[in-house]
């Protein structure tokens, strides 16, 4: 007598294959290969050429997932090859530091690399080299605004909330804020204003103010106007406050042009090397 044969098709061969097309025809990548056996060999090798070739094995199977997780991070102001290669690094890393007893390599690498693109974006994509502790505080404010707000309607929190809300000063709260807006930079050169009469912002800032130097240097020239004599400094005064001319000069002193113009000459040079720090010669 027949036997009657399974109806359900959920026990047959041709749907198992069925089953497992659509699956596959539904991922849209196969960039997590099975290196458990890999991973454990090299868990238990000392360092040489045969360590460093399966190393290199594994980096070589993972490198389309890293280069997966680089892609999330495209048009972002970086080159995708750029972010390839700073994946490839954080795969690298993982491989060094995994620890197959902690479960699936993938579970440590996706962080790991991942953590390594923001990494790079915190710290190279500035255009401006900002101390890690504004970073912080950066990452710090914009994660507490998000809280804040992150129900309908919520107002956009106060410094004196965004404290409270992370522990931080009012002024740390500020100096993230002000961070947040200061991934870039404004060129000089940009218009503050539109229309003809619009300025640029180098137009606002203040420039050397050069009686700065005058003032160091006349205080440098102080002590050794002092050890001059009383008829050369009255040269010098008559010569540059008073504006005269030497042949001025030297008819109000009874001398000649020629030796009013050696003794000016004189006179500055001792000046300038005692303020220099020389001996006058």
């Amino acid at each position: 007598m027949p036997t009657d044969l399974p109806t359900s098709r959920s026990h047959t061969p041709d749907h198992t294959i069925r089953t497992a097309a659509r699956t596959a025809s539904r991922r849209t990548h196969d960039d997590a290969p099975d290196t458990a056996a890999v991973f454990a060999r090299l868990a238990v090798l000392d360092d040489g050429p045969e360590r460093d070739a399966l190393r290199d094995e594994l980096v070589a199977a993972w490198l389309p997932m890293a280069h997966r997780i680089a892609g999330r991070f495209r048009d972002r102001g970086e080159s995708v090859e750029d972010l390839r290669q700073v994946a490839a690094l954080g795969l690298v890393k993982a491989v060094d530091r995994y620890d197959p007893a902690r479960g699936a390599f993938e579970s440590y690498a996706v962080p790991t690399i991942t953590g390594e693109v923001k990494r790079h974006f915190r710290d190279r994509m500035w255009a401006l080299r900002v101390p890690r502790r504004v970073q912080e505080l950066r990452n710090r404010v914009r994660v507490a605004r998000r809280e804040l707000t992150q129900n309908p309607g919520s107002a956009e929190p106060t410094v004196a909330e965004l404290a409270a809300h992370t522990g931080l000063t009012e002024d740390e709260v500020g100096a993230g804020m002000e961070a947040l807006e200061s991934f870039s930079t404004l060129s000089l050169d940009a218009e503050l204003s539109a229309g003809e009469d619009g300025h640029s912002l180098a137009d606002t800032l203040g420039d050397a103010d050069a009686s700065y130097d005058v003032v160091v240097d006349r205080e440098a020239a102080k002590e050794g106007l002092r050890r001059l004599p009383e008829r050369e400094r009255a040269i010098l005064y008559m010569r540059f406050f008073e504006d005269m001319t030497q042949s001025r000069i030297a008819d109000q002193l009874g001398i000649s042009q020629m030796h009013v113009s050696r003794l000016i000459s004189r006179s500055c040079a001792r000046v300038r090397a005692e303020a220099l720090g020389r001996n006058a010669e």
